[in-house]
């Protein structure tokens, strides 16, 4: 497999910032740079321009106060560039190195880090997880739910859940917060949320969830779910380490993702781009006033729950080494996280003709949905609930991120910017 580095403080930006109403900020080389650049990493410079075009008229018409877009070649940086704003309240430029929630794209480093423990000899993917976690010893599944007071029915579960059930959102379990509204209501009322509340433990509050009901049998259905949550507690309890010091000392610093965090530091929390949420039609500050999904401030407030599927704030450049770690094989810049076969496990369908096709921590093109989108077949994705996504293709040797951190936007993203993408590749 071909090795690339990526080196992290390289931006090139392709596209002129001559003449855009719309603010667009970047490290800008010569017009002619540009397009000797885009050349080169297999682009057509004059239709990579769309991709300015699209996000200016987006900015433009409200329906997200920024963007910042990065595509990474055959280890290269190849485009990274803001448009709009980091905060409509103070109307700050948005730059290409600032930091967004990215929520659930924190899964993916959960399943790398749980990987790394497997290749350790630690457990194997097939273990129950009680063996573990003791509080998920005795399963049981919802018969029956009553929204009045939020009590319920349950019947004990047939089988145990395990770890690579965990991996593929195939746990019976359900989501707190964006989940079905019983599960919603069940979670609530045991104080279980997605991103914890000030003062939450993990370990508390995992063993809370392990003594509810699951939605299905364990290995029945695909539910997006709080599995890679529990994950993160496996990884403590495994390793013997907080999942923060793991992230930390076991893949952001060797991988050199300097500005990865569950909580932002002081020293970068001018670059931490505000929460939007649409209402009523309009782009708002986002508030949520009981600490929760939404509230403006949990990256940059003391962090005691370190949330495996949705606590790390990031940025592009950090997270595209994190993607190009993958299509490297498990190695990046002569750091090896992963073997080889380890990469190809993770990257292949786990859940057979269950929908959507998933790995051990990704969304995959398969054939059985080949050409349904312009990506190549194996390629791998997901995104974050603040309209934040990403996806590496392995075939093309290809990063695509986009990021903006707007809650709950009419308009999705990641479909229209693969199109854009892939149409102008030479």
């Amino acid at each position: 497999m071909r090795r690339a580095a990526l080196a992290p403080s390289v931006v090139v930006v392709l596209t002129s910032l001559v003449g855009v109403p719309i603010a667009a900020q970047g490290v800008a080389a010569s017009p002619s740079a540009r397009v000797s650049v885009a050349a080169a990493a297999g682009f057509v410079p004059d239709r990579l321009e769309r991709v300015d075009q699209w996000i200016e008229t987006l900015v433009r018409e409200r329906q997200i106060p920024g963007a910042v877009v990065m595509l990474v070649r055959d280890g290269q940086v190849a485009y990274h560039r803001a448009w709009g704003v980091r905060d409509m309240g103070s109307g700050a430029a948005l730059q290409p190195t600032d930091i967004f929630r990215i929520a659930s794209q924190t899964k993916a480093v959960t399943s790398l880090a749980v990987m790394m423990l497997w290749e350790e000899g630690r457990f194997q993917l097939d273990d129950p997880i009680a063996r573990y976690l003791p509080a998920f010893a005795k399963q049981s599944v919802l018969v029956k739910f009553n929204p009045a007071d939020s009590s319920y029915e349950a019947r004990p579960a047939r089988r145990r859940m395990t770890i690579r059930q965990l991996l593929t959102h195939t746990s019976g379990l359900d989501y707190a917060d964006i989940g079905s509204d019983d599960f919603k209501a069940i979670y609530a009322k045991a104080g279980i949320t997605a991103l914890g509340r000030e003062g939450d433990l993990l370990a508390d509050r995992i063993d809370a969830l392990g003594s509810l009901p699951l939605r299905s049998e364990p290995g029945e259905r695909f539910t997006y779910s709080l599995s890679v949550d529990v994950l993160g507690r496996l990884v403590e309890v495994v390793s013997g380490m907080p999942l923060d010091a793991f992230f930390r000392t076991r893949i952001f610093e060797p991988l050199r993702m300097p500005d990865t965090h569950f909580a932002v530091p002081a020293d970068k929390r001018d670059r931490l781009v505000a929460l939007h949420q649409m209402k009523d039609g309009k782009l708002v500050a986002a508030h949520d006033p009981d600490g929760g999904l939404t509230h403006p401030d949990f990256p940059s407030r003391p962090v005691t729950y370190f949330a495996g599927g949705s606590g790390l704030s990031s940025t592009t450049a950090d997270y595209a080494r994190f993607l190009q770690l993958f299509l490297n094989g498990g190695e990046l810049d002569g750091v090896r996280l992963l073997g080889r076969k380890t990469v190809e496990l993770m990257l292949t369908n786990q859940i057979g003709n269950k929908l959507p096709p998933f790995g051990l921590g990704f969304a995959l093109e398969t054939q059985a949905v080949d050409y349904q989108s312009p990506v190549s077949q194996g390629t791998f994705s997901w995104g974050g609930a603040f309209n934040t996504t990403y996806w590496a293709d392995p075939q093309e040797r290809l990063v695509g991120l986009i990021f903006t951190n707007t809650f709950g936007a009419p308009t999705s993203l990641g479909d229209p910017f693969k199109v854009l993408v892939y149409s102008a590749l030479r």
